[in-house]
């Protein structure tokens, strides 16, 4: 008698973005703490360690010759360069992390996410975070005193920018209150983990049980 477990299954690649204030590292961090079988991907950089970072764990360091040639032989899934130093994802450990069926998530904007969309569009599930308002963006922003004023405001001009590309995403998440914007997402992950193309498994288990019928 077949015995159902868990099918086999090929991970996905969870991306979260949104204006700065909106809540995506709130939420990421919560799916993080609960989700076992969800794991950041982890960014190559050509900037150097800051103080107790650990290479491997909070950035792969590496140097411009590296990361550009990682580039060249179509190693990155997506990459940009910010002020002086490039930023990007290595394409090697995500792929074996989907292969193993464990899924990754993203923090990137909707440059890097459409880069992604290039690369591994069949993996990709897209969520962005927007927030109720512009007045309530605006006091997150203030209410988190990181920023000064004039931060505050860049982020502030910038957020009308970043939210005219929710197109682009497969699923839109207004983020008045936390834990049910946390739990939506955990929904999206839920539905999509369930998809038939990543179902990997499920032939051999119909065929199996087919088999058994016909015994």
């Amino acid at each position: 008698m077949t015995k159902y477990n868990n099918l086999d299954r090929r991970g996905l690649m969870l991306v979260l973005s949104s204006p700065s204030g909106a809540g995506k590292s709130t939420i990421s961090r919560a799916l993080m703490e609960r989700d076992d079988n969800l794991t950041m991907s982890v960014s190559a950089t050509t900037r150097a360690p800051r103080p107790g970072e650990v290479d491997g764990k909070d950035y792969f360091f590496i140097d411009k010759p590296v990361f550009d040639e990682m580039i060249r032989d179509g190693k990155m899934l997506e990459h940009a360069r910010v002020f002086d130093n490039y930023y990007g994802t290595p394409k090697e450990p995500v792929e074996e992390a989907l292969a193993a069926g464990r899924d990754v998530m993203f923090d990137v904007d909707w440059q890097g996410t459409q880069q992604l969309a290039e690369s591994a569009a069949k993996d990709l599930v897209r969520v962005f975070i927007l927030p109720p308002s512009m007045e309530e963006l605006e006091r997150r922003l203030y209410n988190r005193a990181q920023d000064s004023e004039e931060v505050v405001t860049k982020r502030m001009a910038e957020a009308n920018s970043e939210m005219s590309h929710y197109p682009e995403y497969d699923y839109i998440i207004v983020n008045t209150v936390i834990e049910e914007s946390i739990t939506r997402v955990e929904a999206i992950l839920a539905a999509e983990r369930l998809k038939l193309n990543r179902q990997i498994g499920v032939h051999d288990f119909i065929a199996d049980m087919c088999a058994e019928d016909d015994g």
